[in-house]
C-alpha cells in the first residue's frame, strides 16, 4: 500500500503539469492542445514500447484493442473536449466545481469493489475532501482568481450557454469517472499486462485516435491554420512533448502501478494530489503565495486523503489488503 500511495502521489505531481501547458500556449485552441499532446503521447509511447512490442503483440486480443480505444476516447479525448467546452460555455468556476467532484465520484463508483472500506466509514474523510474542494471554488467565485492562476471569469453568459456548459462539464466528470473504474477493473482482470505495457498500449491507442482527428482537422481547417503566422509552433512541440513524456507516459505508468495496489475507495482520494500540485505549480508560475481559502483547501484535501489512507491501512474492512484498482487519464 505504501508503494501504491507513493506512486499515486508522484503521478499527481506529473499530472499537475497539464494545467500549466495552456498558460504556456495561450495562442492555441483546446482542440489543438489536445490533439498535439496526444499525438506526442502516441509518438513517445511508440518509442518506449518498441522493445516490448513483440512480447505485447503475443498477448494482445481483440477485446484489449476495444478496451484501449474505449478508454482513449473516454479518458483522454472526449473528457478533455467536454471540459474545454464547459469552460467556454459556463466559465471556469462552475466547470472546476463539477470536475472537482472526481475524487468523490470515483470513490462512490468503486464502493462495491473487493478491498474497499465500507462507504459509511469513509463519510467523514469524504466530507473533509468535499470541504476542501468547496474552499477552492469559493475562492474562485469570490473573484480571488482561478484554481490554476487564471483570472476570474467576468463574462456574463446567456442562461442556455451556462446550462450547456454545465452539461458538458458533467459529461467530462462522467467520462473520467467511468474511465477510472473501467481501466482499474480491466487491469485487475488482465494481470498479464504490466503497468508499463498497458501504459504504452494506452498511449499508442490515444495517439492513433488523435492522428485520425488531426488528419480530419487539417483537411477541414488547414488553410486557416497556415494563415496564422503569429504562433510559435516549435514551442508548441516542445511543451506537448514534455507533457506527453512526463504527464502521460510516466504519470500513467505510475498510476497503473498504484492501480494494482490500492482499492478504488482509496485511489479515488489519490486524485486530489493532481489538484494540489497544479495549485503549487500555479503559485510558482504566478509568483505569489496562496490566499487563505487556498491554504484551507490544501490542508483539508491533505487531511482527507491521510485520513482515508489510515482507514485503509487499519485492515478491518472485508478483504482488506487485497488489490483493488483505479486509474487515471490525464
Amino acid at each position: 500500500m505504501g508503494i501504491g500511495v507513493l506512486c499515486g502521489l508522484l503521478a499527481g505531481a506529473l499530472w499537475g503539469m497539464v494545467f500549466i501547458a495552456p498558460k504556456l500556449l495561450p495562442a492555441f485552441s483546446p482542440w489543438e492542445l489536445a490533439i498535439g499532446r496526444y499525438l506526442a503521447y502516441g509518438i513517445v509511447a511508440a518509442i518506449a514500447a518498441a522493445p516490448l512490442m513483440r512480447r505485447i503483440a503475443r498477448k494482445l486480443r481483440r477485446a484489449d484493442c476495444i478496451a484501449l480505444l474505449r478508454q482513449a476516447m473516454t479518458g483522454n479525448l472526449l473528457y478533455y473536449v467536454l471540459l474545454a467546452f464547459g469552460v467556454q460555455l459556463a466559465g471556469v468556476g462552475p466547470t472546476s466545481l463539477i470536475i472537482g467532484i472526481l475524487p468523490i465520484s470515483v470513490t462512490l463508483l468503486g464502493r462495491r469493489d473487493h478491498g474497499a472500506v465500507p462507504l459509511k466509514r469513509l463519510a467523514l474523510p469524504l466530507l473533509v475532501v468535499a470541504l476542501g474542494i468547496a474552499c477552492i471554488n469559493i475562492d474562485l467565485f469570490s473573484g480571488g482568481g482561478s484554481v490554476h492562476g487564471a483570472a476570474a471569469d467576468p463574462v456574463l453568459r446567456p442562461v442556455w450557454h451556462k446550462i450547456a456548459g454545465v452539461i458538458c462539464a458533467a459529461g467530462a466528470l462522467l467520462c473520467w469517472s467511468l474511465y477510472a473504474v473501467d481501466n482499474a477493473r480491466y487491469l485487475q482482470r488482465n494481470p498479464q499486462y504490466s503497468g508499463n505495457e498497458w501504459s504504452a498500449l494506452y498511449g499508442l491507442s490515444t495517439g492513433a485516435v488523435s492522428l485520425v482527428l488531426a488528419v480530419i482537422g487539417w483537411l477541414l481547417f488547414g488553410d486557416a491554420i497556415l494563415a496564422d503566422t503569429h504562433r510559435d509552433w516549435q514551442w508548441f512541440l516542445w511543451v506537448n512533448a514534455a507533457v506527453a513524456l512526463g504527464a502521460s507516459l510516466i504519470g500513467n505508468n505510475l498510476w497503473n502501478i498504484a492501480s494494482r495496489r490500492l482499492p478504488l475507495t482509496l485511489s479515488g482520494q489519490m486524485i486530489v494530489f493532481e489538484t494540489l500540485f497544479a495549485l503549487a505549480y500555479g503559485f510558482v508560475y504566478d509568483g505569489r503565495w496562496p490566499r487563505p481559502l487556498e491554504i484551507a483547501a490544501i490542508a483539508l484535501l491533505m487531511v482527507g486523503v491521510a485520513w482515508s489512507v489510515r482507514m485503509h491501512a487499519g485492515g478491518d474492512s472485508p478483504g482488506q489488503g487485497q488489490t483493488g484498482q483505479p486509474a487515471h487519464a490525464s
